[in-house]
């Protein structure tokens, strides 16, 4: 498929990293180490080849990490689009979600005062999660999308791209319990680029 080239970078902690099937670059420098199918820019890059698609997941991480890394990581590079997929490690260490939410808008904002363009993305589900860790993660989710809606940001909503259709809070597959499996990281790819693919034509995914 032809069409312009775009510089993007998926910016996150373990999920978009690729955990456990890979390591990101930032992990395992210069390339990254494991099965590359385990993250979902290998699946953007591979229906958009003239996509450049950069991985800059660090396991483990909260939002707060990840927004000490955008001017390193994003900010100072400057690409077209910037993934955002943070909150499910502040959730896991009950982290309170005004800090979250905080974050998430010092992230969003921080990347679109600079004239790169952000995809929000929905936080994923893990299958140990308690009721209140569950609906935490769906108040997140809920006001993701609505930030993204009345900021003007793409949103792409890949909790429930990985999620079970029958048990929304638990993932369709997963080796760990905690992350997608492959065929989930090649779903949150196919979701991420029909989403930018729309922002670029103007159109809904």
């Amino acid at each position: 498929m032809g069409g312009a080239h775009l510089r993007i970078v998926a910016l996150g902690d373990s999920t978009t990293a690729g955990t456990p099937g890979f390591l990101s670059p930032l992990e395992a420098p210069p390339t990254g180490a494991g099965n590359p199918e385990s993250q979902f820019a290998y699946w953007m890059m591979n229906l958009r080849p003239e996509w450049t698609v950069t991985n800059c997941g660090i396991n483990g991480e909260t939002s707060g990490d990840v927004l000490r890394r955008l001017p390193r990581d994003v900010l100072q590079h400057h690409p077209d689009y910037v993934v955002i997929l943070a909150g499910v490690n502040d959730v896991f260490r009950g982290i309170p979600p005004e800090s979250t939410r905080a974050n998430l808008t010092a992230l969003y904002a921080g990347a679109h005062s600079v004239g790169i363009r952000v995809v929000a993305a929905s936080i994923l589900p893990y299958n140990s999660m308690s009721r209140r860790q569950a609906e935490e993660m769906r108040e997140l989710n809920r006001w993701i999308r609505q930030v993204a809606h009345e900021s003007g940001l793409a949103f792409c909503d890949t909790h429930t791209l990985v999620s079970d259709a029958r048990v929304a809070d638990r993932l369709a597959g997963s080796p760990d319990g905690f992350h997608p499996d492959v065929n989930g990281y090649r779903k949150m790819g196919e979701g991420l680029v029909r989403t930018i693919g729309a922002a670029e034509s103007g159109t809904d995914p």
